[in-house]
């Protein structure tokens, strides 16, 4: 399916349209195996919010569409292909044998489409190293064939990532503000009618919430002060996590600087909710105990829950979007009961221990 959601701003209905007949024409192209040059087998696609992804035998392709949102914007083609290059240059950092190149699409004889072709381009994809998908840490978990060992190999990976970044130079005040004005704005979406989520719920979360960035502040601030804001991954979850003989991390959020600025122990802490909603709680856990081993930053288990709850809100509004694009009743009953599942993380971490 492929969503008419193009976000904010005002678009024209005529243009929003010729928009959807170039993206169809797109993506049935790249749909058909005999559109790769490499040859391939097959193609399965993927859609997401914001891309479709192209997977055949080999590689991975993944294509940007033309959406516009508060956070993003990939409206022109040019905004499309600066972030094909910023996702390049940033998933390199983590994943530097992946992601190979960003690759013209292209207008061929017949008015058909050519990858890689000569011509100017009518569209860029970002065209990746197609890694075994059993490796995976979600589908390995799923498997329970994940061990300490292999948890402690993708963790000194990141230690080492986290110890060599820069510091970010940030006001203690904004870091906490940022969270502030994220908890109020995942409230107001939360509380949409269309979502039928239980509002007693959302609004309990967002206060005690904001009760621990008043009560906490100085342990936020002390980790200011302390360099530990990085530039990090964004968006680290177990299926982006490769398990690997070296282990790489995929998939790294490139849209927005802001949100990849951030404490290691957040992200960290986002990996672990992940896991402990996948039914592994333990990884997490694992994960963040060596952390501590190899970095001696022994974050306040405060702060640690703090971020879990946020991460856990942050979770169910992205499954309540969900709903905008997936009208069937049972992809909405799923939504619904994914969102619900992560308020209840949300509040048990919010709660004082």
């Amino acid at each position: 399916m492929i969503s008419r959601t193009y976000g904010a701003g005002a678009v024209s209905a005529s243009t929003l349209e010729d928009r959807l007949v170039e993206l169809r024409a797109k993506v049935a192209f790249l749909s058909r195996a005999e559109s790769y040059p490499e040859g391939t087998s097959a193609v399965e696609v993927v859609e997401t919010h914001m891309s479709f992804v192209f997977l055949t035998d080999r590689h991975a392709y993944k294509l940007k569409k033309p959406v516009r949102y508060a956070f993003l914007d990939f409206s022109t083609l040019a905004a499309r292909r600066a972030d094909c290059l910023e996702e390049l240059r940033l998933n390199r950092r983590l994943a530097h044998d992946v992601y190979l190149d960003v690759v013209a699409l292209t207008p061929a004889p017949g008015g058909s489409l050519q990858l890689a072709g000569a011509g100017e381009a009518v569209e860029w994809l970002v065209k990746m190293r197609r890694l075994p998908r059993e490796l995976m840490l979600d589908h390995a978990m799923r498997e329970q064939r994940v061990s300490r060992d292999e948890v402690r190999r993708f963790m000194r990976v990141l230690d080492d990532f986290y110890w060599a970044a820069q510091p970010v130079a940030m006001d203690s005040g904004v870091y906490r503000q940022r969270f502030e004005r994220d908890i109020r704005a995942n409230r107001r979406e939360l509380l949409a009618a269309d979502y039928e989520l239980a509002q007693t719920l959302i609004e309990s979360i967002a206060a005690c919430q904001l009760a621990t960035l008043e009560r906490q502040a100085a342990s936020f601030d002390r980790r200011v002060a302390a360099g530990k804001i990085v530039e990090g991954h964004g968006d680290l979850r177990p299926e982006h996590v490769f398990l690997g003989p070296e282990p790489v991390f995929i998939d790294c959020l490139e849209f927005n600087r802001d949100w990849r600025l951030l404490d290691p122990v957040d992200e960290i802490a986002y990996l672990a909710l992940e896991c402990e909603c996948a039914g592994a709680p333990w990884i997490g856990e694992a994960a963040l105990e060596i952390y501590r081993e190899h970095t001696r930053d022994d974050a306040p288990a405060a702060l640690v829950r703090f971020y879990k709850s946020c991460r856990a809100t942050l979770r169910a509004k992205l499954s309540a979007w969900h709903l905008k694009d997936h009208p069937d009743p049972a992809d909405r009953t799923k939504w619904i009961a994914r969102a619900q599942r992560y308020l209840e993380l949300a509040r048990r971490y919010a709660s004082p221990s």
